[in-house]
């Protein structure tokens, strides 16, 4: 199956270049190009790309903006942040306004290409860089006391899968802690963003961290 891929940046040398980039992998296509928030938007909505690369600063609506419109609605696009700048209050409004993840633009075009894969298929990618700062903030916020009424409506089964999901761990990583099938995991973690109205993996882990279900410096991911 062929991921369609919406290209949004101001300058046209970048659009032509990740245009060349992703046209050149047999599962990959260019859709649509926009060069500011508007029409990223609309681009979105008559294109409906799988996957929509969101430069930031672009002008009338910035990538925060557009991307906060783009995946609000239902069965929307995923969002992959690309950007020079790293700053942590970036991340922050760009995971909490719905990106699926945020790579920074200085990443090798395997990296780049890797990341829409990923993005595609459900999971979250944060730059390495990244997700050490967010991982560095969070551990030095005040552990909450008690357990945020956002998390209440869910059960001890879906609280353990959150945990594991919010420490990175893969759908067949958590079927194994947990020794259940791969199908049950996976409807889990429906179950679980349709109770707490999340778009996808990246604001799981946000909200896990926020909500203090995991803290860092909790035990290492089992791999496979």
């Amino acid at each position: 199956m062929t991921i369609r891929v919406l290209i949004a940046d101001d300058q046209e040398l970048v659009r032509t270049g990740f245009r060349v980039i992703v046209n050149a992998e047999p599962d990959l296509k260019v859709v649509g190009e926009a060069q500011d928030g508007n029409q990223v938007i609309e681009a979105a909505r008559r294109l409906r790309p799988d996957v929509v690369l969101m430069d930031i600063r672009m002008p009338n609506l910035d990538g925060i903006q557009a991307t906060c419109r783009i995946t609000a609605p239902a069965g929307s696009p995923r969002v992959l942040i690309l950007t020079t700048f790293d700053l942590d209050e970036y991340v922050y409004q760009a995971l909490r306004a719905g990106a699926s993840g945020f790579l920074l633009k200085d990443a090798a075009a395997d990296e780049l290409l890797q990341a829409i894969r990923v993005i595609a298929a459900g999971d979250a990618l944060l730059a390495p860089s990244i997700t050490r700062r967010l991982i560095q903030d969070y551990a030095r916020r005040p552990a909450p006391r008690r357990q945020p009424d956002a998390l209440a409506g869910l059960t001890t089964r879906e609280l353990e899968v959150m945990r594991l999901l919010a420490r990175g761990m893969s759908n067949t990583d958590i079927a194994r802690e947990l020794f259940l099938g791969d199908a049950t995991v996976k409807t889990h973690i429906a179950r679980i963003f349709a109770k707490l109205s999340l778009h996808d993996r990246a604001q799981a882990v946000v909200l896990a961290y926020e909500t203090g279900l995991v803290q860092p410096g909790d035990r290492e991911i089992p791999r496979s």
